[in-house]
């Protein structure tokens, strides 16, 4: 064997391939999380326009007193972005949803994720007082203007 020969040997390459291994094994993971926590950050803050966007809404096309009635009503008076306007709505790894009471009075929006423990753990939701609630399970609803908060902590 000529001792001039450069290069590496199997084991050597097999060591750097194991350390490349076990610092993805652990970067990985605590990415997700990162992204996970980045989409849930996004949905409370979606949630705060459509808040704003709903008072905004009642103060000047509602006449003082009647809420939208859907996310596309609040993008068509170019309250929120096209992206929270649509129907159905989906930003950031969360599905929107609004309803409005039957009166026009009340409303309430929720988020949840679009893939549970994937893109988000929590489920949130707001309505007409302007409390953002947390759940982290499914119980969670928003229906005519009423969002049902079992088990729900309030966060804002």
């Amino acid at each position: 064997m000529n001792t001039n020969e450069k290069g590496f040997s199997l084991v050597e390459l097999l060591v750097v391939v194991i350390i490349i291994a076990i610092v993805a094994a652990i970067a990985i993971p605590n990415l997700l999380a990162s992204r996970r926590a980045a989409n849930e950050a996004s949905a409370i803050s979606s949630l705060r326009t459509i808040h704003s966007s709903q008072a905004t809404y009642q103060a000047t096309i509602g006449g003082g007193v009647n809420y939208a009635a859907d996310l596309p009503a609040l993008n068509a008076a170019g309250l929120i972005d096209s992206a929270l306007g649509a129907n159905p709505s989906q930003k950031s790894g969360y599905d929107f949803a609004m309803t409005v009471g039957t009166t026009g009075l009340t409303y309430c929006a929720e988020a949840h994720a679009t893939t549970q423990d994937v893109t988000g753990v929590n489920r949130f939701g707001v309505e007409t007082d302007g409390v953002i609630w947390k759940n982290p399970t499914a119980t969670m609803t928003c229906a005519t203007g009423d969002l049902t908060t079992t088990g729900a902590s309030a966060i804002q």
